[in-house]
């Protein structure tokens, strides 16, 4: 049996993935990783909050979200403010020009995945859980932390086998 039609699939989807990524940085000069904390501050009060939260939405550690956060204040696209209550807490807010970037921006992949599997039957879902499932678990990536959100480009550590 032949199982280059598997690895094809896989490398398209790899692929898609990093190709927007690189479209969307070389179009508008951010990161996935920014643009999604650009979309998750616009969901929350004052369209802002705590960098701890902020870490969290990512899925990634503190200090990682810290330089990521670093990158996008020194292009004005977010605020560090302190915490009214607690100081030793900073609150991340987006600005005007983070706004109006998180505005012109198109449409993520995820975003795409998502509003099909809004549409999609539920037999439909379980076939495709059950079908990532064993990718996952034939590539021994298991133990991997991932995102529910695709952001291509993620740092893998050098530990990771495969």
């Amino acid at each position: 049996m032949n199982y280059t039609d598997i690895l094809v699939y896989i490398r398209r989807i790899v692929r898609s993935v990093n190709l927007e990524s690189k479209r969307i940085q070389k179009k508008y000069e951010v990161s996935i990783p920014q643009l999604l904390v650009l979309g998750f501050l616009t969901e929350q009060d004052n369209y802002q909050a705590s960098h701890a939260k902020v870490a969290k939405f990512l899925t990634l550690n503190p200090s990682t979200a810290t330089g990521i956060l670093q990158r996008m204040e020194k292009k004005g696209w977010i605020a560090r403010l302190p915490h009214p209550k607690d100081r030793r807490t900073v609150m991340v807010a987006i600005t005007i020009k983070g706004l109006d970037l998180q505005r012109q921006t198109p449409s993520l992949l995820h975003e795409k995945i998502t509003n099909r599997l809004e549409t999609a039957s539920d037999q439909k879902i379980t076939e495709l859980k059950q079908a990532f499932e064993t990718i996952i678990e034939f590539l021994k990536i298991d133990d991997v932390d991932a995102s529910p959100i695709i952001t291509g480009g993620t740092d893998i550590p050098d530990d990771t086998q495969y």
